[in-house]
């Protein structure tokens, strides 16, 4: 029998050669199997090879693709620079003007000799307890408020994800998530020898039916969502949708990890915890808030659950600094952080406006421009307080063909690939990450974009 690997590198020496380009299609698999004298299933493997190895796209219903641009790395989580891009719309760390002189003015204290003394020492879990009550604090919202004695802390809300995940699900064990998820979710599920399942949703979320379905055919351990600015799409779980899964999950019995790293943008929205107190695991954080180098992950667990939590807390070696902690006690009590929330609620705002100027207006006038429906114009898929945007490209183009468009424009943004949990359902999409590009850049660069998109890819009609 074939080996499927020795097939794979073939395919990928042709790639490499040039004698595959970029953006070229892969004969279907049957009539791959067929020239290679090879079994279909052989065949499905040596495909399968070719888009872990991620030198092409599988996309159900339209074939395989070779990459036209470089696959996202995985660890990466959209938060290190790794383009040469001048304008990076991959990184998505929001920073208002004045920011490092707010927060240096909060440290000077913490840098007296007898303060730092006690700052320097290791940290727990559990931190201290001025610091389970400031983050009690910052956390609380209409109809819900943490209990202090269920609060843990990591280093950032990556490592309370992990934590989280890591005390909830063994090896094999199976996570429930959106069909689009964080990027480092993936990566963790990796790690930890935990399969993810993606569940179909609507414009409200998750749909519940589709979960009972899925528990039903092989039951899950644990559930994974973003119902607040969800990334990539920004959509945020209606209420009743909030209660419907609520209630659904209570019945089942079914663990709840809820990210709400960007809900602070939102803070109208209710804590899905609320609906599932007993069974939630809320994480969070000050990446966003205040700083990616400056920061600090909340864990709140279930009451029953602190213990266990705490100990994948130590296990993994995420516990938060005691700088870090005595540091976010300061932000929070002295108003640092609520005046760079403020700000940044602002400075999205009128980045959305940039987005809604930029492209979303300059769409509409190229499409017009060019009528005979050669291309349709795509959708923007966004909320005006979040800082990024969902770019429903308009046809033919697709993910990974328009990502290195954009880039030799000078222009990186991120594939809908990152984000898919199915690696053969990969959107036609791309997310734009409006928080980091100074907004001259991110004003010239979504115009661009937009006139890229208008003239379509290499060898359609009008590209």
């Amino acid at each position: 029998m074939a080996d499927f690997r020795l097939i794979a590198d073939r395919i990928a020496e042709d790639i490499a050669a040039g004698r595959l380009h970029p953006g070229q299609q892969l004969p279907p698999q049957r009539w791959f199997a067929r020239r290679n004298r090879i079994a279909p299933s052989t065949a499905g493997r040596v495909y399968g090879e070719l888009v872990r190895r991620g030198l092409v796209v599988g996309e159900v219903g339209r074939g395989t693709f070779v990459r036209a641009a470089p696959a996202v790395a995985q660890g990466r989580a959209l938060i290190e620079t790794a383009t040469s891009a001048p304008v990076n719309l991959e990184l998505n760390y929001p920073s208002v003007a004045g920011q490092s002189e707010i927060v240096a003015a909060s440290l000077a204290p913490l840098l007296r000799a007898d303060v730092l003394t006690e700052a320097m020492r290791p940290g727990a879990a559990d931190g201290t307890a001025a610091a389970r009550e400031s983050a009690a604090r910052l956390l609380a919202l209409p109809g819900w408020r943490p209990d202090p004695a269920q609060l843990l802390f990591t280093g950032n809300a990556r490592q309370a994800i992990a934590a989280a995940l890591a005390s909830l699900v063994r090896p094999g064990g199976r996570v429930g998530v959106e069909e689009l998820t964080y990027p480092l979710v993936k990566e963790i599920a990796g790690r930890l020898g935990v399969v993810l399942v993606p569940l179909a949703g609507d414009a409200e979320g998750v749909r519940p039916d589709v979960l009972a379905a899925v528990h039903r055919a092989a039951p899950l351990s644990a559930l994974y969502l973003q119902p607040t600015l969800h990334n990539p799409t920004s959509s945020t779980m209606s209420e009743r949708r909030r209660g419907e899964l609520g209630g659904l999950v209570v019945e089942l019995g079914l663990p709840v990890v809820e990210d709400r790293i960007w809900s602070f943008l939102h803070p109208e929205a209710a804590a899905f915890a609320a609906h599932a107190p007993g069974l939630t695991h809320v994480v969070d954080g000050l990446s966003k808030r205040v700083a990616p180098g400056l920061t600090v992950g909340f864990l709140v667990v279930p009451e029953d659950r602190v213990e266990a939590v705490g100990a994948a807390v130590r296990s993994g070696g995420w516990s938060a600094g005691r700088f870090a902690l005595e540091a976010a006690v300061r932000w929070a009590g002295d108003g640092v952080v609520r005046r760079l929330v403020e700000a940044k609620r602002a400075d999205a705002a009128r980045r959305q406006a940039i987005l809604t100027e930029n492209l979303t207006e300059n769409l509409a006038q190229h499409f017009t421009e060019h009528p005979g429906g050669r291309l349709a114009g795509g959708t923007v898929r966004t909320d005006p307080r979040a800082y990024f945007a969902w770019w429903e490209l308009p046809a033919p183009w697709r993910a990974d063909t328009f990502t290195a468009a954009a880039a030799a424009h000078g222009i990186a943004v991120t594939p809908g690939t990152a984000f898919a949990v199915d690696p053969h359902r990969t959107p036609d999409a791309v997310r734009l990450g409006l928080a980091s590009a100074p907004e001259g850049e991110l004003a010239r660069a979504l115009r661009t974009l937009a006139g890229v998109a208008a003239v379509g890819p290499p060898g359609s009609a009008g590209g």
